[in-house]
């Protein structure tokens, strides 16, 4: 027999209590916050009667997954990082803020700081000379009518040919394959680059530990991600994913999205065979101050 005591009014006034409803020192927000999430999960206890093993274990999980560092990882793969952005959607278009580059996931990895450049930068420390396939970038930053953003920063930050990034890799030099782009007069950014891998979760790690229960693999495609930012403008949080990719319509993270996918075109030249990607960006108008900002999670390093 199923059992349920959270609706009653002594539980409601302990959960009261827990989240700190009962005194006035702390976070008003924070409060509600929490007091939702203990009625929350005490319904769900009590719903799909977990016991005290699954519990125990859940709690160890969680353990785990923050010693490892992969909480960002999976809120990714569980789709809870895309649910955000539909739902940000679904207020623009509430709004009539519509049109434009689409957004998708910013994912864990990015780092802050990264060397910047006037309209042309080389991003690869040449350390897989000989092993990757050097790649040019390029592209135009462009208001809502189509026209150049001079002044506009293109923050873009990629894997290598293992599918790892620097600062988390430490095997990489620092800032490799990360740097920051201001465009010239014609809105144009060019990076001289390589084409990057798709990676998958650690096997060992609990990120892919949870997504094989779920039946699900932890595999991205290759990608390259963006921050596209301009004075007057909405702050965009972008990637391209590279066409041909035998992930690109089942990443594990839900990044790709009609009108984000590109195509590199292999190109033989003096120099040997280089790939090419062409792709341009359209911001939209910011309503105030805040649109022009990126979200305030925590990143690693600090602002530049």
């Amino acid at each position: 027999m199923t059992v349920k005591i959270s609706h009653t009014a002594a539980v409601q006034q302990f959960f009261e209590e827990a989240a700190g409803l009962g005194n006035e020192a702390g976070r008003t927000r924070l409060k509600r916050i929490m007091q939702r999430v203990l009625q929350d999960t005490a319904r769900l206890i009590e719903d799909l009667e977990i016991s005290e093993d699954e519990f125990w274990h859940a709690i160890d999980y969680l353990n785990r997954l923050g010693g490892r560092g992969e909480a960002g990882l999976l809120v990714a793969g569980l789709g809870i990082e895309h649910f955000l952005d539909l739902l940000q959607d679904a207020k623009d278009q509430q709004a009539g803020l519509v049109g434009g580059t689409p957004r998708t996931i910013e994912g864990p990895l990015y780092v802050a700081g990264a060397p910047i450049a006037e309209g042309e930068v080389r991003m690869d420390d040449g350390s897989e000379e000989g092993v990757a396939t050097v790649m040019y970038l390029e592209g135009r930053v462009l208001d809502p009518q189509g026209r150049p953003l001079p002044g506009a920063t293109v923050d873009l930050w990629h894997a290598n040919t293992r599918g790892t990034y620097s600062f988390f890799d430490q095997s990489q030099s620092g800032y490799n394959l990360r740097r920051r782009i201001v465009t010239d007069a014609e809105g144009r950014y060019r990076a001289r680059s390589i084409v990057p891998s798709g990676y998958g979760c650690d096997p060992q790690g609990p990120t892919q530990e949870c997504l094989d229960l779920l039946g699900r693999h932890g595999q991205r495609p290759a990608h390259v991600h963006f921050f596209i930012s301009a004075p007057g403008h909405r702050h965009l949080t972008t990637q391209i994913n590279l066409a041909g990719d035998q992930y690109l319509w089942d990443d594990f993270a839900y990044a790709t999205r009609d009108g984000l996918v590109g195509e590199v075109v292999f190109v033989e030249g003096p120099a040997g065979r280089h790939g090419e990607l062409q792709f341009d960006f359209q911001l939209q108008q910011a309503q105030d101050g805040a649109d022009e900002q990126r979200s305030g999670r925590p990143r690693a390093l600090q602002e530049a």
